[in-house]
């Protein structure tokens, strides 16, 4: 039986101001997203993913970016995961094409991976944006540029000609650019400059990704959500590669600061709605 909304789900625990954002965006704006990619003729769907946390990649991002990945492929698209080479490996075990961009990768760089994969539509997954004064900023404020790859910058050069979604948690991630003002303003912090056709918000950026798996379901009338059991293994995965909590910094199969028990229970909660 479906209670809470899919946006009631994904906000849950909010503890970074989520649920202040919440009320700048349409009432049900899972659903749209899912609607608008439903929408694209079938073709290539790019999905950007990876945050650089201390020398590594966090467990926040990739897990989504698998789940929406599969969640696209059942229903005739052509994703393909970009990123760079914090997320070395995290894909290709589990089958999914991969493109890394280097870290000092420039404009012309990012034009030639777009005309090469020609995409019908971008997505973006817990990946930083530069800030309204030009910066790659952690959750912190720290500058991480040096270790971040320009990959907001193929949804600047697409902005117009490809339609993109953008999925945050914190405001600093590619699609916040969107509220810019009011992060500014409501939460204090500098905000990523990178606009979405549409914007994702949720407690946790995977759980974005995982609402927006169940509205494409439901609207399709397909179960496309990765069970708690795969999305554990996956992660457990990104963490025997190098992946870390992006808030405790260590090497282990939580997100955000939260144990997998309560991705756990988002995910066992989204599922609950087909029901």
């Amino acid at each position: 039986m479906k209670t809470d909304s899919l946006e009631d789900i994904i906000l849950k625990y909010s503890s970074r101001g989520m649920n202040v954002l919440r009320g700048y965006l349409s009432e049900n704006y899972c659903t749209e997203a899912a609607k608008e990619i439903l929408s694209w003729k079938r073709g290539t769907v790019l999905i950007a993913t990876g945050f650089y946390v201390a020398g590594y990649a966090e467990t926040d991002g990739p897990a989504g970016a698998y789940v929406m990945y599969y969640a696209l492929k059942k229903i005739g698209f052509s994703p393909i995961i970009i990123t760079d080479k914090f997320c070395k490996g995290f894909f290709e075990e589990k089958g999914m094409e991969v493109k890394y961009l280097d870290l000092e990768a420039g404009e012309e760089s990012c034009k030639a991976i777009l005309r090469e994969t020609d995409p019908v539509g971008m997505i973006s997954i817990e990946r930083c944006g530069k800030n309204i004064d030009g910066k790659y900023a952690n959750m912190r404020g720290v500058d991480i540029g040096g270790s971040t790859a320009p990959i907001d910058e193929l949804f600047r050069i697409a902005k117009g000609k490809v339609p993109t979604i953008g999925i945050g948690d914190g405001g600093n991630e590619i699609g916040m650019g969107n509220l810019a003002d009011v992060i500014s303003e409501k939460l204090e912090l500098v905000p990523c400059k990178v606009k979405t056709d549409i914007l994702v918000i949720a407690s946790v950026s995977n759980w974005g990704a995982y609402g927006l798996a169940e509205a494409l379901g439901e609207l399709t009338g397909n179960s496309l959500l990765a069970s708690a059991e795969e999305v554990e293994d996956y992660i457990k995965m990104t963490v025997d590669k190098g992946s870390v909590d992006g808030v405790t910094h260590q090497h282990i199969v939580s997100v955000d600061g939260n144990d997998f028990s309560i991705e756990k229970e988002i995910i066992n909660e989204l599922l609950s709605r087909q029901n």
